[in-house]
């Protein structure tokens, strides 16, 4: 049986999601440091786009597709919609409209997991 890479994408994307939740954490708790710039990570996009996805050929006739090797997201500088007095580029309601997206995309991710998990197990009971 050929490996199923549904499982380690919904895993990279998690803990893709982590690492952007603990930046965005980072940037509310220092939200009234002086001279604090906001911090994101890479667009998952990027991630994947880094990501080597190999399809299960069950036919001959089946092509391959070709990806390069897996990366980590990185951290980077965060282009903030405003900056206050102090230097500090933290802005809470960006902050939170990015943890809510980050909510929502783990609440995806977990369905679609589940539902894969529900699908494979019907399919090997038979």
């Amino acid at each position: 049986m050929q490996p199923i890479h549904l499982f380690s994408l919904a895993s990279r994307q998690a803990d893709w999601l982590s690492v952007r939740q603990a930046a965005v954490a980072q940037n509310v708790a220092n939200a009234d440091t002086p001279k604090y710039s906001a911090v994101d990570v890479e667009p998952f996009s990027e991630v994947f786009s880094q990501t080597r996805l190999e399809l299960a050929a069950t036919n001959p006739g089946h092509m391959a597709p070709s990806g390069l090797d897996a990366a980590a997201a990185d951290v980077r500088r965060e282009k903030t919609w405003e900056t206050s007095h102090s230097g500090n580029s933290v802005n809470l309601e960006q902050e939170m409209i990015k943890a809510g997206d980050i909510h929502t995309s783990f609440s995806l991710n977990r369905s679609i997991v589940a539902a894969f998990g529900r699908m494979l197990t019907s399919a090997v009971k038979g």
